[in-house]
């Protein structure tokens, strides 16, 4: 049994009488401790996919799980505690609480959860040691999405969710923070998703599942994984 499974998910969005197929018989599989890049055309369905493995959104008909837990049958009360407990997120926007230091702001997320780390611990292995004390509005782009990382590492999640986590970072930047993810991945055993539209980062990944107007096109296993520092686009 895989970490994660997608089987024969759809989901169909209405407005009025006017039916639009974001996922149609998408199915695929990832195991625990990987490195998964989705990757896709904006309108592709990857973050559809996304919001609905996060239990932000729910399918029209299909299964999902996450770790042998059918997530797609749970109801709005029991998504809530998915959420809180087995899912990290990163998203293309910090999401900081401005009046909070970085290290309120970990310490946050953490509050909400069963078992989670060390908040200052967690600031120390994304490099942020020397700035725990600093407000969002004090840290460059690259520091506040090492903060978000944090925030989402120090739940101690299931599942890391990344959805184009370096879209607002300048290019060197955003490749210290992919290497970031990669490592904790590795050194970690932490599950982590990354939704891109960029194919250069298809290298960096144990998994790439490519898809294509709401389907999943090809997925494919990389049997020469790249370091990020190797990457370019």
């Amino acid at each position: 049994m895989s970490y994660v499974e997608f089987r024969d998910v759809k989901k169909v969005y209405k407005t009025g009488e006017v039916e639009i197929n974001a996922l149609r018989d998408v199915d695929f599989e990832i195991e625990k401790g990987e490195f998964c890049v989705i990757v896709g055309a904006s309108g592709a369905g990857k973050t559809t996919i996304l919001n609905i493995l996060g239990g932000m959104d729910t399918l029209t008909s299909g299964s999902v799980k996450l770790d042998g837990r059918e997530i797609s049958t749970l109801n709005k009360r029991q998504l809530t505690a998915y959420r809180r407990y087995d899912v990290g997120f990163v998203f293309q926007f910090y999401n900081l609480v401005q009046n909070l230091t970085a290290l309120e702001n970990v310490e946050l997320a953490a509050q909400i959860c069963k078992e989670p780390l060390d908040a200052a611990t967690v600031l120390k292995q994304v490099g942020l040691e020397d700035r725990m004390a600093n407000f969002p509005a004090q840290l460059s782009g690259g520091e506040q999405q090492r903060v978000a990382i944090a925030r989402a590492l120090a739940k101690n999640p299931k599942l890391l969710l990344c959805d184009e986590p370096t879209g607002a970072l300048d290019y060197n930047t955003g490749k210290a923070v992919l290497k970031l993810l990669q490592d904790t991945c590795r050194n970690t055993g932490t599950t982590v998703i990354v939704i891109t539209h960029n194919q250069a980062l298809t290298a960096m990944a144990d998994r790439v599942i490519t898809v294509k107007s709401g389907t999943v096109e090809k997925v494919v296993m990389n049997d020469n994984i790249r370091n990020v520092e190797d990457l370019e686009w």
